[in-house]
Parts: C-alpha cells; sequence; structure tokens
C-alpha cells in the first residue's frame, strides 16, 4: 500500500535496533524492529534501512526521528553520534526529515549538531510526552531490551525531574536491565545453587534473553540478537550458557534446577527494576490511582511490579490509534513505542 499525503514514519534509532512505525491518517498502520549492532558501524544502520525500503515507499512519507545510537562506542562522544546520525538518515530519507529535540522540539536534520544535547537519547520523552496527553497521572513503564525507562506524568505533564541519561540514572528514571541484552553477571555477585552461595564469573556468558527463554516470557521474535555464545537458542543450549555462568554445565544439574536458578534472576531484575521504581514514585507525588503503563518487549514484568507498589496497570497499546493489525503487529507497537510516539506526533505534510 502506498502512503497517502498524510503519512508519517516514525523512527527510534538505537545502538541496538532500529525501530520504525508507519501512520496513516494518524492511525498506526505497521510497526517494525530491525536488529542493528550500530557499535560495529554505520553499515548495519544503511542494512536496516534498506530493510525498511523494502517494505514500505520511504520516499513517499514524512519522517520523524529520535535516537539513542549516539551512545556507541562507534563514536568519540554523543555530540559527534547525533551529528554522524543525523546526517546519515537525512540521506536516506530526504529533506522531509525532522528530529526530537527535547524542549527544542522538532528540528531540521541540518540542525540537529547544534542541539545535540536535547536530541541525544531523547526517546524515552518522545513516548512520555504522548502518553500524557492521555493520561493525567501515570508511570511509564518501557521495559526493553537493553533498558527500563520509568517516567512520571503528572497533570498531563511530563514530570521527569531529568534531562539527560546521566540525571536519569543519578535518578533511577533509567535503569540498564533489559529483558534480553543485560549480562546475567550485573544481577551478582552470588546466586543460591545446590545448597551453596556461589560467585557468579563476571563474564559475558549469558545474558537475560536466556533466562526469559527458560521462563517463556520472552516472545522468541523479540530475541533478535546472537546469543551470548553465538551458538543456539534451544532449551539445552540456554541452559549450558547460564551454567558457564556457576562453573558447571548443562549436564551437572536438572531442567528444574536451571529453570530455578533462571527464576533466581527473574526475581534479581524485577527487584532491582522495582527498587528504582520506589525512588521514582517517591519523588513523583502521584495519586493512589496513577497507574504504571507497560511498554518495552518486557512490559510482561509490570504485571508483577505493579503488585509490588500497590498501584493498578494499564498498557499502552490499548490507548494507541491502531488499524487492523495482527497480534503480533499490535506485540511491535508496544515494543516499539518511541517510534510509534515520533510517528504520531511529528509534523507531517501539514506542518
Amino acid at each position: 500500500m502506498k502512503p497517502s499525503h498524510r503519512s508519517v514514519i516514525g523512527w527510534d534509532v538505537g545502538g541496538a535496533h532500529v525501530k520504525a512505525c508507519w501512520v496513516q491518517q494518524g492511525r498506526v498502520h505497521a510497526v517494525a524492529q530491525w536488529p542493528c549492532p550500530l557499535w560495529q558501524g554505520l553499515q548495519h544502520l544503511d542494512a536496516a534501512i534498506a530493510q525498511a525500503q523494502a517494505l514500505w515507499p520511504l520516499a513517499d512519507a514524512h519522517h520523524g526521528l529520535t535516537m539513542t545510537g549516539e551512545m556507541a562506542d562507534l563514536f568519540p562522544d554523543r555530540e559527534a553520534g547525533v551529528a554522524a546520525l543525523a546526517a546519515r538518515l537525512a540521506q536516506h530519507l530526504g529533506p522531509s526529515l525532522v528530529i526530537y529535540a527535547g524542549a527544542a522540539g522538532w528540528l531540521p536534520a541540518g540542525r540537529a549538531a547544534r542541539h545535540w544535547r536535547g536530541v541525544a537519547s531523547a526517546n524515552w520523552r518522545l513516548t512520555a510526552e504522548w502518553l500524557a496527553r492521555q493520561l493525567g497521572d501515570a508511570v511509564l513503564v518501557d521495559i526493553g531490551s537493553t533498558t527500563t525507562d520509568l517516567v512520571p506524568l503528572h497533570g498531563g505533564q511530563v514530570a521527569s525531574r531529568c534531562e539527560d541519561d546521566a540525571q536519569r540514572l543519578a535518578h533511577g528514571e533509567l535503569v540498564y536491565q533489559g529483558v534480553a541484552r543485560t549480562p546475567l553477571c550485573a544481577l551478582g555477585p552470588q546466586v543460591r545453587f545446590d545448597g551453596d552461595d556461589v560467585n557468579l564469573m563476571n563474564e559475558l556468558f549469558a545474558t537475560s534473553a536466556d533466562v526469559y527463554r527458560l521462563t517463556g516470557d520472552l516472545d522468541p521474535a523479540h530475541d533478535q540478537h546472537p546469543a551470548a555464545d553465538g551458538a543456539a537458542k534451544d532449551k539445552l543450549a540456554t541452559q549450558q550458557r547460564l551454567a558457564r555462568l556457576i562453573g558447571r554445565d548443562a549436564r551437572d544439574a536438572s531442567d528444574a534446577q536451571w529453570l530455578a536458578l533462571a527464576h533466581t534472576f527473574r526475581q534479581r531484575q524485577v527487584a532491582e527494576i522495582h527498587r528504582n521504581l520506589q525512588r521514582v514514585l517517591a519523588g513523583a507525588d502521584l495519586p493512589a490511582a496513577a497507574p504504571l503503563v507497560a511498554a518495552g518487549c518486557g512490559a510482561f514484568l509490570v504485571p508483577e511490579l505493579a503488585a509490588t507498589v500497590g498501584r493498578p496497570q494499564a498498557s499502552l497499546v490499548a490507548m494507541l490509534p491502531l488499524d487492523e493489525l495482527t497480534a503480533a503487529d499490535r506485540a511491535w507497537a508496544g515494543v516499539c513505542a518511541p517510534a510509534v510516539a515520533a510517528a504520531l506526533l511529528a509534523p507531517g505534510p501539514e506542518g
């Protein structure tokens, strides 16, 4: 289907994925995500855009961009990262591209480098701005593959005290815990296994995707990156990666023991997100009825978090203006929330 004159494609370019959303006539028509190991080179960004081009005729749409990829260690610093990504995307997407710069609003690509501090890692605020227009008071809980965003909303406004990642890390609004790419050694230093308190090996032997693959929580479609060892993602290979962390092999314990270890890591991750959520709530002064609004490929953790803080929960996907999407595409809309927000909020052909 060819985009109409009121067609906007929103982009969220991260360090590990490119996410995109196509909005037609103000409604979400399609959503997609492609793996993009940006730290390995800009050619991976080029490849992701090429895949998008194969799906959607990009030249006929207007484009809105947000990013976190400037943090990739491909670039010497964030300023250089913003400049490089803005220039590369402008080459691919053309003169209609506008880039989100936080308080500065939407800028032409050519002005992004001058406003790099506002552009850098602003995707969380874009999602929160869209959600704040739907709910007066809430906490956005966007649990992704790599990070978790905890953003308070109050009185229909984004109530974050923070402007950048450094401040968000200091106040608990950005938690480097995700359900696919987090190294499990970050959830140490010890785990209880077979009656002992076992030190974890501080090696990239396994990631959180291994945990949620064993527990059955992680949608296989959202498990896009290679495993830590580059091996298979079946049960035995996943167990073997967990076993390496504690100096064992998969054959040294039963399926039930490896599943129990996976649940231990799950509990550790939920506890760390909960600890930071409590910090955010303590400073937000929200009414008790303000819900946690779930987004991201780790949205399945939000019901447990909501229970621990005694708040209702809601789904961001349920609030979106969606076309007749499949269940899988609806799920992608939640995973790609900043791209969806970019498509819905970016100025289109009418300005």
